[in-house]
């Protein structure tokens, strides 16, 4: 008894200070109370502070681009010797425009922005027709392999769950469907949700629409036996080590 307790305390020993599973991050506890998700999903892209706009402007209902060249905001495309003007939204949801100065554009969609500048601008443009998109939009995507992650640039307006997920090459091997986390900011703090994937039922998260700086996470399934063996084959190969220099001392004795 007195042996099966020494071995088994330094098993205990060896696994406290091994690395196993170490990779799974943002775990909850089984009691964790979620954020719950409307029910009426977000079906477009919302602009957010520290976006980046890119803005043309045309007069007469699309006829005539209107020049408001500003050296500091403008860049030229290298592809295609177009100039873009961009201009950023700050912090307090705001974003400095030539001519119409500060405009609150955080909370609207592409659309909504667009109709509103169409209107500030008509007091100085005869019919202005107004494209804007966001440059710098991206979330960030935990497949579920355990440290890997990729950052996925949203391209379109509408960028679903289930297709960053396919841009990040679906869900790892270990990764667990049912317990897809997504972290999205809102003001100052960040709301935690937790979505099933592997239930058809459930199929209407999958058409979430992504906003700037979301967070997607695949929490990893453990994978004790892999780890275990990978901890003790170290400790295996010294012992087996030490066995074979002991039996070549009592041979030459």
């Amino acid at each position: 008894m007195g042996k099966a307790s020494k071995v088994l305390g330094m098993a205990v020993l060896l696994l406290s200070g091994c690395a196993i599973n170490r990779d799974i991050m943002f775990k909850t506890p089984r009691d964790h109370v979620f954020d719950t998700v409307s029910d009426t999903l977000d079906r477009e892209f919302k602009i957010q502070p520290d976006d980046v706009l890119s803005f043309r402007m045309y007069a007469n209902d699309g006829f005539k681009m209107v020049d408001m060249v500003n050296e500091e905001q403008m860049r030229t495309s290298t592809t295609t010797n177009r100039i873009i003007f961009n201009y950023l939204v700050y912090p307090d949801g705001h974003a400095k425009l030539p001519v119409i100065g500060d405009v609150q554009v955080a909370g609207l969609t592409i659309r909504e922005c667009e109709m509103l500048l169409e209107e500030r601008y008509a007091t100085y443009y005869q019919k202005p027709f107004v494209l804007l998109t966001v440059s710098n939009r991206r979330v960030i995507v935990f497949p579920g392999g355990g440290g890997d992650a990729k950052v996925i640039s949203l391209e379109n307006n509408n960028t679903s769950l289930l297709e960053v997920l396919a841009r990040a090459g679906g869900i790892a091997k270990r990764g667990d469907a049912r317990r897809v986390k997504l972290f999205r900011r809102e003001g100052n703090t960040r709301k935690v949700m937790q979505f099933d994937l592997s239930d058809i039922s459930n199929l209407k998260y999958a058409d979430l629409v992504m906003q700037a700086d979301d967070v997607v996470y695949v929490q990893p399934n453990p994978e004790l036996a892999r780890g275990i063996l990978q901890e003790i084959t170290p400790l295996i190969t010294l012992l087996s080590s030490v066995v074979l220099v002991w039996g070549i001392v009592r041979t030459f004795q």
